[in-house]
């Protein structure tokens, strides 16, 4: 079986060595990068099965990293960042990432956190052979190659956001809370906020063209949380 390729990027030289030691004794193969332009070149290169983000670099920040990979991939990203704040962690959800991390960090935690992304990521190789398809096939979900199909034009999902819509599809015109999205598509021994699926639900409703005013595909139950509004077409 072919290695996962996890790609770690900070300035920080002991942080680097810190997390190479961990994830390189689960048998991961790391690569490092010290600058944003370093990180780049690798993406390019190496394509990763995953990368590890630090928000602070010398000569640009982690989220034109984060955005310049997501025009072109759907990579898993985790966010390492000294910001502990909501607002800073909601920034880094909004521009693509997947999870974030903050310093200090136990590296047995970062390295539950990788192992979770990348679960999460594989998803579709445990997933039966399916095509969802709503709205006359406006909008297509293909669950075993991964795919969001939106008026027959490829729309890139992150996993954390391909997951949390294949919840919601799975099960249309059920209310799903906040909390219980967050441990369907997490975890349950997921410590963030639950406003990241709000973040998340934004920029699936942005990508998919759903206008939250007036949704067609997910709707917004005030006060608890959100349920998908159209059952699967008939084949």
């Amino acid at each position: 079986m072919e290695s996962v390729k996890i790609l770690i990027v900070d300035d920080e030289e002991h942080i680097l060595q810190v997390i190479k030691a961990y994830l390189e004794n689960n048998q991961y193969l790391v690569y490092e990068a010290d600058t944003g332009s370093g990180a780049l070149h690798l993406f390019e290169t190496l394509h990763p099965d995953l990368i590890v983000l630090d928000l602070m670099l010398p000569d640009m920040t982690g989220e034109e990293v984060c955005r310049r990979i997501r025009k072109s991939s759907n990579v898993p990203i985790l966010m390492l960042t000294a910001k502990s704040g909501e607002d800073d962690m909601v920034n880094g959800l909004m521009i693509g990432a997947d999870d974030y991390i903050t310093k200090p960090f136990s590296p047995r935690e970062l390295l539950a956190r990788v192992i979770s992304l990348l679960r999460r990521s594989n998803q579709q190789d445990q997933n039966h052979a399916s095509l969802l398809l709503f709205a006359q096939g406006r909008l297509t979900i293909d669950l075993e190659r991964h795919e969001v199909i939106v008026q027959e034009e490829p729309v890139a999902l992150t996993p954390m956001e391909f997951r949390l819509l294949e919840v919601l599809a799975k099960h249309p015109k059920r209310v799903f809370s906040r909390l219980e999205l967050v441990n369907l598509t997490q975890g349950d021994t997921y410590e963030g906020f639950e406003r990241t699926i709000d973040v998340h639900i934004k920029n699936i409703r942005q990508k998919i063209g759903d206008d939250p005013k007036r949704p067609i595909f997910v709707g917004t139950v005030f006060g608890v949380g959100y349920k998908f509004l159209v059952s699967p077409d008939e084949k």
